[in-house]
C-alpha cells in the first residue's frame, strides 16, 4: 500500500475539520450552538468575534495547504506533495498539542483537532522515507 496516498486522505480529512472550525469561528461565532461549543456567552463572543475570525482563517488556510499538498502529490510531484502536506499537518497537529498542553480540559478538543493530522503526518514520513 502506498503510504503516500494514506497521508494524502488523512490530510483531506485535516482540511475538512480545519474548514469545518473556520464556518464555526469566523462564519457562525456568535450563533448559540458555536458558543456552546466554545463555552462561550453572548457576551464573550462579542468581544471576541474579530479575534476567533481571525483565527478562523488560519485555521481555513491550514486546511488549503493540506489539500494544496495533496493536489501536488497526485499530479506527480511527490516529493514536493508530501513536503507541503507534511508541513501544513505538522503544524495542525502543533497546535493541537499546544491546545491540550495550555490546557488539559481542552483535551477533546486536541484530540479531534489533532488524530488526523497526526495520522498524516506519520504515513507521511513513512513515505517519504520508502521513496528514499
Amino acid at each position: 500500500m502506498d503510504l503516500a496516498i494514506v497521508a494524502s486522505i488523512a490530510a483531506a480529512l485535516a482540511a475538512a475539520v480545519h474548514g469545518y472550525i473556520f464556518v464555526l469561528e469566523t462564519l457562525r461565532w456568535e450563533e448559540p450552538g458555536t458558543r456552546r461549543v466554545f463555552g462561550t456567552s453572548a457576551e464573550q463572543a462579542a468581544q471576541s468575534k474579530q479575534l476567533a475570525a481571525n483565527q478562523g482563517v488560519y485555521n481555513l488556510l491550514l486546511g488549503v495547504a493540506a489539500i494544496g499538498g495533496v493536489v501536488v502529490l497526485l499530479a506527480g510531484a511527490r516529493g514536493a506533495g508530501l513536503a507541503v502536506l507534511l508541513t501544513a499537518t505538522g503544524i495542525m497537529l502543533a497546535a493541537a498539542l499546544y491546545l491540550v498542553i495550555s490546557d488539559r480540559s481542552k483535551g477533546r478538543a486536541a484530540v479531534m483537532q489533532g488524530v488526523v493530522p497526526l495520522v498524516a503526518v506519520v504515513t507521511g514520513l513513512v513515505a517519504v522515507g520508502q521513496a528514499g
